[in-house]
């Protein structure tokens, strides 16, 4: 679907490699494992993250995402011979609590709120998660509710967290303009029907695999924000 500013209503952003860098986790894990491992671990602990919530989506099963999030990290940590005591893993997710947060991301959203814009979040984060985000991240006077995957136990890209979205903003679904960094988030939110912006936050290609889509490129939300004329 092509970017059409006219039809925008509502904005929702994803919430992890959007709003905020999963790979901060890297200093903390630098605590725990060798030096050497580090960047190994931190790379397939967020790739299994995604991997479990995909084939959770298609086996039926589902837990929250914090509880993937370990389950991800014991992986990641035990394959590549970094042993993790449970509290130290413990204490390597509580980062996720206070991830880093991209330095366009309040300046960029006030623009579009300030453009008459209502802005949520839409996120595989469990509320817990989702509540310290926003508020470690200084944007919770800019969101209007952040809506998790929990509510309907289904994480994207599975369509029906994007119908719930659009449900719960009370917006067309093709009146809503999706706005994310990883890009299985972007062809979800196009295939349920709402416009989406491809936050290319890493500066890599597009996943060729998937033709036309994204609707509309932005490496900020500045750049969002003059899409939207405001």
């Amino acid at each position: 679907m092509s970017f059409d500013p006219d039809r925008v209503e509502t904005v929702t952003v994803d919430s992890y490699g959007t709003l905020v860098d999963p790979y901060a986790t890297v200093a903390k894990l630098g605590e725990y494992v060798d030096a050497s491992l580090v960047e190994r671990v931190a790379v397939e602990w967020r790739a299994r993250s995604i991997l479990y919530t995909m084939v959770g989506n298609s086996v039926g099963f589902y837990q929250p995402f914090y509880e993937m999030n370990r389950d991800a990290l014991a992986y990641a940590a035990a394959a590549n011979g970094a042993d993790l005591t449970a509290e130290e893993v413990d204490d390597v997710l509580s980062v996720y609590h206070e991830l880093d947060v991209f330095p366009d991301v309040r300046e960029g959203l006030e623009r579009i709120v300030d453009g008459g814009y209502d802005v949520y979040v839409v996120s595989n984060g469990n509320p817990e998660m989702l509540d310290s985000m926003v508020d470690h991240a200084d944007v919770d006077d800019l969101i209007s509710d952040t809506i998790s995957a929990d509510e309907v136990e289904r994480f994207k890209p599975d369509p029906e967290i994007y119908r719930h979205a659009a449900a719960r903003t009370g917006t067309p679904i093709d009146r809503i303009c999706h706005v994310a960094g990883p890009s299985f988030d972007v062809l979800g939110c196009t295939n349920a029907g709402m416009q989406s912006v491809w936050l290319d936050r890493e500066g890599g290609p597009w996943e060729s695999f998937a033709g036309d889509c994204p609707g509309l490129e932005a490496e900020t939300f500045h750049d969002v924000a003059d899409a939207l004329g405001v």
